[in-house]
Order: structure tokens, then C-alpha cells, then sequence
């Protein structure tokens, strides 16, 4: 018996969708049926994916979020249901690093980190997930999706990368804290972590000697792109997975096993 995954009539809220990863999830999102609310500070990218969207027959709208500002995450939240209608799946994206040893970070760049990664990643997942228990207790049958980008780095420590890895870390057991206690409300909660993806905005460094010597380390010694997320992807966010909750999915190669 095949497995067709649709997601017509699915409302999907993705954060840091205005480039990387978070734009290839809502690629895949909108490419499979649904209507998708792209979120971030940079409208004017949000605009242009969904444009791109719109062009290969999807649905996309746009809503400006700062994930370190919790007034902004409720508005936000708020204009997506207004605007889409109520969140089925939530894609919780957003994430910034910094790169230095721990005894140089500065309390801005701890917070800068933290305030993004962790703080905003969980308001981001309660807002919605307040919404989705009150349409539970309406109907049992409603199911939801929080999936939580996490990290390699959240499992185990990478160089110069101290803070960032905490930060995932955080979002590892916040995914499993959250599966524990939303999923008798029919949300179930997991995590992706990926290794080394390829995006825009680190393919630069790869290229480097730098970033040729870290290549040649990895079990296969390659990064992947963000298109080795898809599969992934679709399988945390369908209803055929209703039996995952809780999972730490790790996406990277092989990376961790070394």
C-alpha cells in the first residue's frame, strides 16, 4: 500500500523563512498542498518566496516576526490565523550564531544567541500551541504538527561554536519536555538535526581552506543541501506519523556516529 502525503486544506506557520532552510521547508510545504505563512524580520524576502510560490501554483502569506520580541510573536501568530487560518503545523526555524571561543563571549552575544535559539524558539511553539489545545478540547480528532529545528551541535560540541551548541542543546529537551505534555492534545512534537547544510548564506565559507579542511573530516566528506531535509520534513509533518512524538531526528551524514 503506497503512501501519498497531501497537505491540502493545512495551514503551515514557518519561522526564519526568509532564506536557508526555512525557505526550502516552505518550498516543500506549499509544493505538497499547503497553504503556507512565511515569518521573519526581512519582509521584503518574504515577499519575494512568496511570489516564487504563487508562481508554481502554491498559497503563501506573509507575516513579520521577531522571534525575540513576544509581543511580536503573539501578533504574529495572531495575523497568521487571521490571514490563513489556524496554524496545523508549526515549522520553528529561526536561528543565529556566533563564532568564538567561550572565554571572548560578551553577555550581547549570549543573549543574541539565547534570546533566538531558545527563549524565542519556545514562546514561538507555546503561542501556537495554546491555539491548537484550544481546538483539541473542541475536537479530539484535530492533530498538529510543532517540528523544532535543532542541531547537530545540540548533541554534541562543535568548535567556536560554544554558545550556538548550548542554545540547541536547550532546544533538544525543550522538544521532548513539550512532546511529554502537549501530546495529549493530539500535537506532537519533534526535532530535526541537521549537520552541515549547504545555504546561502555559509556556501562562502566551504569554499574556503578553512572550509575544504572541515569538508574532509566528515564521514563522507561532503555537506549536504537543504533538499536533503524534504523527505524528513513531510514525514514529522503528516498525519501518518502520528506515532512520533518526542523524536530527536538526526540529519547529518553519519557526522555523529564518527
Amino acid at each position: 500500500m503506497g503512501i501519498e502525503v497531501n497537505f491540502e486544506g493545512k495551514i503551515a506557520l514557518i519561522t526564519g523563512a526568509s532564506s536557508g532552510l526555512g525557505a526550502r521547508f516552505a518550498k516543500v510545504l506549499a509544493q505538497a498542498g499547503a497553504q503556507v505563512v512565511l515569518a521573519s524580520r526581512r519582509i521584503d524576502r518574504l515577499k519575494e518566496l512568496r511570489a516564487e510560490i504563487e508562481a508554481e501554483g502554491g498559497a503563501a502569506h506573509v507575516v513579520a516576526l521577531d522571534v525575540t520580541d513576544y509581543s511580536s510573536i503573539k501578533s504574529a501568530i495572531a495575523h497568521a490565523e487571521t490571514e490563513a487560518g489556524p496554524i496545523d503545523i508549526l515549522i520553528n526555524n529561526s536561528g543565529v550564531s556566533t563564532t568564538q571561543r567561550l572565554v571572548d563571549v560578551t553577555p550581547d552575544d549570549y543573549a543574541y544567541v539565547m534570546d533566538t535559539n531558545q527563549r524565542g524558539a519556545f514562546f514561538v511553539a507555546q503561542e501556537a500551541a495554546k491555539r491548537m489545545i484550544a481546538r483539541h478540547k473542541g475536537d479530539s480528532r484535530k492533530q498538529h504538527r510543532i517540528i523544532n529545528i535543532a542541531s547537530v551541535a545540540g548533541l554534541r560540541v562543535l568548535p567556536q561554536i560554544g554558545i550556538y551548541c548550548m542554545s540547541k542543546a536547550a532546544v533538544v529537551h525543550m522538544t521532548k519536555a513539550m512532546a511529554v505534555e502537549w501530546g495529549k492534545y493530539g500535537i506532537n512534537v519533534n526535532a530535526i538535526c541537521p549537520g552541515y547544510i549547504a545555504t546561502e548564506i555559509n556556501e562562502e565559507y566551504f569554499e574556503t581552506e578553512q572550509g575544504q579542511k572541515l569538508i574532509e573530516m566528515l564521514p563522507r566528506k561532503r555537506v549536504g543541501a537543504p533538499e536533503d531535509l524534504d523527505g524528513l520534513l513531510l514525514l514529522l509533518a503528516a498525519e501518518e506519523s502520528r506515532f512520533l512524538n518526542g523524536a530527536i531526528v538526526t540529519a547529518d551524514d553519519g557526522m555523529s556516529v564518527q
